[in-house]
């Protein structure tokens, strides 16, 4: 029944956004209630409004299903009768980029261990592994300025990025956005590996930093990011959703 009250193509992209929280939370990648992953609503539901699917502000990730996602507009307007509240915090960042980045048809936010503790680091993501090595030219920084939850702060937001699709937050977390889930998916995976092993690495000494030329052969080189290899993160995300699936397949409702 639930099914039956979307349009088919939002109802797939309920079903993908739901698959991707259960991922997030299969990795470990949750913060209790709170962060985020947003998808815009396909234009032939939305037309020319801009519109966006988000968590249900309350509910762990491990409970959030393709029916429960919150359709709001970028005012923060809901627009499917939810009774779920949303998480300011989380609607001004991820509105600012659905708004002011034209491919950013999918935003990821996160707050793990090791994306916080490199975000917290003066030198920031130090280019000394191989996954940061597959970041080379992708990263960009954008200045603490507290919790966001004000609006002014979105242009600022938005000239930090630029075009870089993977986001550091100084002193908060990461921040990933692309053109698919599954793309904006490899995108953060990589940046989250590559935080986690700088951070063992310090742990043990100092890291050998990895020589610009070869860093920029790296990125030029990795597959994850191509269409014409596994469809830049399909593959992965597609396994994913299986390992799911072998789980609990609830968020499909």
């Amino acid at each position: 029944m639930s099914q039956q009250r979307f349009h088919p193509d939002e109802w797939a992209a309920r079903v993908q956004l739901a698959a991707c929280y259960r991922i997030f939370a299969m990795q470990g990648w949750t913060e209790m209630i709170y962060n985020h992953i947003t998808v815009r609503v396909p234009h032939s539901v939305s037309g020319d409004e801009k519109q966006f699917l988000i968590n249900p502000f309350g509910l762990h990730y491990s409970e959030v299903t393709a029916s429960n996602l919150v359709k709001i507009n970028l005012k923060g307007e809901v627009l499917d009768g939810s009774t779920h509240r949303i998480n300011p915090a989380g609607f001004v960042v991820h509105a600012t980029l659905h708004a002011g980045l034209e491919g950013a048809h999918c935003v990821m936010h996160t707050h793990t261990t090791a994306g916080v503790a490199v975000a917290c680091l003066q030198g920031g993501l130090s280019q000394s592994n191989f996954y940061s090595a597959q970041l080379h030219d992708m990263v960009a920084y954008h200045d603490f300025e507290g919790i966001t939850i004000h609006a002014d702060e979105g242009p600022r937001v938005l000239q930090s990025i630029g075009r870089k699709q993977a986001v550091i937050l100084r002193n908060h977390g990461l921040l990933a956005w692309g053109s698919t889930v599954p793309e904006t998916f490899a995108i953060l995976w990589t940046l989250q590996r590559a935080c986690e092993i700088q951070l063992a690495t310090l742990s043990m000494g100092a890291p050998i930093a990895v020589p610009e030329p070869v860093a920029a052969k790296c990125t030029r080189d990795s597959l994850q990011f191509d269409n014409q290899h596994g469809g830049a993160g399909v593959d992965v995300f597609d396994a994913l959703v299986r390992q799911v699936n072998r789980i609990d397949t609830s968020y499909q409702q």
